[in-house]
Order: structure tokens, then C-alpha cells, then sequence
């Protein structure tokens, strides 16, 4: 579906950058109001500025108070129709150096930033019978990785929670999925790039191939093709899709 009413108030965490912004921005264009929620404020008001989204609300996805004070914030304007958890966070390791608060990190911000952010949104849906819940995932939720150990557990764990909650609200007007993406040309990337070129010496040319090479496409994968994925699963064409991750990757899963 490429037009959404402006009747639609879509929420999109980690929305002031990357593939949160390029979610926020498609959203935008096909006509829905779009609040987008992160930690930094003047990334978030430069996107609303910038045309990118129409609100914009402060909040940490790991802190559950934080969460529901933004979320109540928002939806005070307008009930939220349309929820994409985008927010994450990756840290890389070997798994002997991987010690208990990275794996508490990458679970808080990743798989916990998810729940927190449904928890907030889901009564009201489920109360109007209407609903769209996508969370941007990772193709590290349905394979493994190595040297981000707790990066992908906590990906898989948000991948079984989609499958999990798709079945409880199926009859309830609103459906859960998730975008699994490969190696995306965002900051987030960037950041493996230049520790890939700092740990091995490697040129930027050459740690981008090393990722890309992941992609049988040969190619790191956009943000607006990760949007173009999300703007179907939240229109009424796939009404009857649910408890899916589907990846972006160029047939690397």
C-alpha cells in the first residue's frame, strides 16, 4: 500500500538516523503523521525539520518509564496506529571477551527497547481492534555471526517474540512482524567499518567488501529499501501477513 491517511499516526523508535529516518521519511511521503523517538534531541528535531517526520519525543528505549512517558506523549496528539521498534545498538567481541553487561547491554537496547515500546502501544490497539507492529530486526536473528555473540542472541530474541506475539493478537485486528536487513549502508555499519580497518589495517574499500561480501548481491543494502519492506507491511495489502521475518539482504538467508 503506497498511500496512508494522515488518520494513521505511526511511531518509529531510533527514527532521527539511519534506517529509522529512511522509515520515517517513506512513511511520511505515503501521507501518514509520523512521531519519531530517540535519546538525542536535536538529531530527531533536525529530521522533523528537515521534513523527515512531524513530531518528535525524547526517550532512552531501555528505560520502560522513559519509554511510556514519550509514548503517552505522543499519543495524547493522536492514538498510535502503527508501531516500528527500529531502535538497536550492535557491539562486536569474540565470545571469551564477551562479558555479562555486553550481553545486558545488547538485550536492553535491542530486544527490550522492542518490548517496551509494544507494551506501551499495545492496549490501545488492542482496544480499537487496529494495529501494525513491525520491528526492525537483523538477518542476525536468523543466522549467526561471528564476534557479536550477544548482538545476535538478543536479534533472535526479538524474532521469537514477533512469532510469539503475532499469535496472541492474530484475531485482534493487528498484526507483528519483523524486517530482518543485511549489512545497511548506515552509521550503524560504519562503525563495524572502522573497527574492521582499525583491528586488521585494512583499507575502508576492503572492510566494506568484507561485509559486503555477506550479500550474494555483492552490495551493502539501503535504507530505503529496508522502508519500501516496512511500507507494505504496515499497509492494508498485508493484512493477512503476520508473525513473518522477512529478510533484506540480496539472498543471503
Amino acid at each position: 500500500m503506497s498511500n496512508l491517511s494522515a488518520s494513521y499516526h505511526v511511531l518509529v523508535t531510533g527514527g532521527g538516523r539511519g534506517i529509522g529516518r529512511a522509515i520515517a521519511e517513506a512513511l511520511t511521503r505515503a501521507g501518514a503523521t509520523v512521531t519519531i523517538l530517540g535519546r538525542d534531541r536535536a538529531t530527531l528535531e533536525r529530521a522533523v525539520g528537515d521534513g523527515a517526520a512531524h513530531h518528535a519525543v525524547v526517550a532512552d528505549v531501555s528505560d520502560q518509564a522513559a519509554v511510556n512517558a514519550a509514548i503517552a506523549e505522543a499519543a495524547a496528539r493522536q492514538p498510535i496506529d502503527i508501531l516500528v521498534a527500529n531502535a538497536g545498538a550492535a557491539e562486536s567481541a569474540p565470545f571469551g571477551k564477551t562479558d555479562a553487561e555486553m550481553f545486558r547491554r545488547m538485550i536492553d537496547v535491542n530486544l527490550m527497547g522492542v518490548v517496551h515500546a509494544v507494551q506501551a502501544v499495545l492496549p490501545s490497539m488492542k482496544a480499537r481492534r487496529r494495529g501494525r507492529i513491525v520491528a526492525v530486526a537483523s538477518t542476525a536473528g536468523l543466522k549467526g555471526y561471528a564476534y557479536v555473540s550477544a548482538y545476535v542472541a538478543a536479534k533472535h530474541a526479538v524474532v521469537g517474540l514477533v512469532r510469539a506475539l503475532a499469535l496472541e493478537v492474530a484475531a485482534q485486528g493487528i498484526t507483528v512482524n519483523a524486517v530482518c536487513p543485511g549489512f545497511t549502508d548506515t552509521d550503524l555499519v560504519a562503525g563495524s567499518i572502522d573497527n574492521i580497518m582499525a583491528k586488521t589495517g585494512r583499507s575502508r574499500e576492503d572492510a566494506v567488501a568484507e561485509l559486503a561480501k555477506h550479500n550474494p548481491q555483492g552490495r551493502l543494502v539501503t535504507p530505503a529499501e529496508v522502508a519500501d519492506c516496512v511500507l507494505w507491511l504496515v499497509g492494508e495489502g498485508a493484512s493477512a501477513v503476520t508473525g513473518q521475518a522477512i529478510p533484506v539482504a540480496g539472498g543471503e538467508i
